[in-house]
């Protein structure tokens, strides 16, 4: 039998406490021997098909494939399923909400990389792209460090103004709405931008020095948030070096290899030092790794057994 776990399942069952930890766990166990695919293949409209596979995680006796949806102009943005499968017989075991999935381990990840990276003083965070992505990561990060002023800035301004006021009452902290990207980044110690840009929304001129900038949009071919003279400046941690400069954050600058610190796994494990300088310029940019969805899916589908949780459904009957 298959378990059916849909969106208000899943947020039901998972919880940032024990999500950054499975994330944090993924981070640094031993690399899969086996590697990981990223497909993404541009469809004849506004879309793309997106798939991710085998998600892998030492010691986790499941793997993953998701296939995904991405239509930028429709909310949601993202559809599709992640299929979670037995590692020894390949039985489905569950198939979940591949956007929920995703905004909660982009999310999360996300959150330990910019404590990682960020000042440990850092407390004023700005959000460039109020949506579900950017939900997770202050979700997260609130479970690191304190957060003791917000700035938002989305194109929509009510959307915004919402997500300042939903946050600012959960943090107990004061929450503005900004009417561009640089002001809101203008005096933060933390940037989060989580959009669909094509092109850069901030220099090198548009941080503050010290500033630790996380950038989740550039997470495929043609994507950019940040431009190349603030990448060029900047401690640049990402989570694959090779897909950052194919289809991530260098990619979308015209940048190289040289150009990337390392990886976060790296930082984790404690092979490549974080943040050098206070005064020098971070940034975490991922594109977004297969095992992730495993942490989460497998997290989900544990919780969802404990609890009763679900639907199943037989594939075979």
């Amino acid at each position: 039998m298959t378990l059916l776990l849909n969106r208000s399942d899943l947020e039901g069952l998972l919880e940032p406490a024990g999500c950054l930890d499975a994330l944090r766990r993924g981070f640094t166990a031993p690399p899969a021997e086996t590697p990981a695919r990223r497909t993404v293949a541009p469809l004849p409209g506004p879309g793309t098909a997106t798939a991710l596979l085998p998600g892998l995680v030492a010691d986790v006796p499941a793997y993953t494939v998701k296939v995904n949806a991405k239509f930028p102009a429709n909310r949601p943005a993202l559809r599709g399923v992640v299929c979670l499968h037995d590692l020894e017989t390949g039985e489905l075991l569950a198939q979940l909400d591949s956007a929920t999935v995703t905004a909660w381990r982009t999310g999360l990840a996300a959150a330990l990389g910019t404590h990682a990276l960020a000042r440990p003083g850092a407390d004023t965070v700005a959000v460039v792209g109020a949506g579900a992505q950017a939900e997770l990561v202050l979700r997260g990060l609130a479970e690191l460090r304190p957060v003791r002023a917000l700035t938002v800035c989305d194109l929509d301004g009510g959307r915004a103004a919402a997500f300042a006021e939903r946050h600012g009452a959960r943090l107990g902290a004061p929450a503005s709405v900004a009417p561009d990207p640089r002001a809101a980044a203008r005096e933060a110690g933390i940037v989060v931008t989580a959009t669909w840009a094509r092109r850069p929304l901030l220099r090198a001129a548009d941080v503050a020095p010290g500033a630790h900038v996380t950038s989740l949009g550039a997470d495929e071919p043609g994507k950019a948030e940040l431009g190349a003279d603030l990448l060029k400046d900047a401690r640049v941690v990402v989570d694959d070096v090779a897909l950052a400069v194919e289809m991530g954050v260098l990619a979308g600058a015209g940048l190289e290899v040289r150009h990337a610190a390392g990886t976060l796994r790296d930082l984790l494990r404690g092979e490549v030092p974080g943040r050098v300088r206070d005064e020098e310029v971070t940034v975490y940019a991922p594109v977004g790794l297969p095992w992730q969805d495993l942490a989460l899916s497998w997290a989900a589908y544990q919780a969802a057994r404990a609890a009763g949780t679900g639907r199943e459904f037989d594939f075979l009957a």
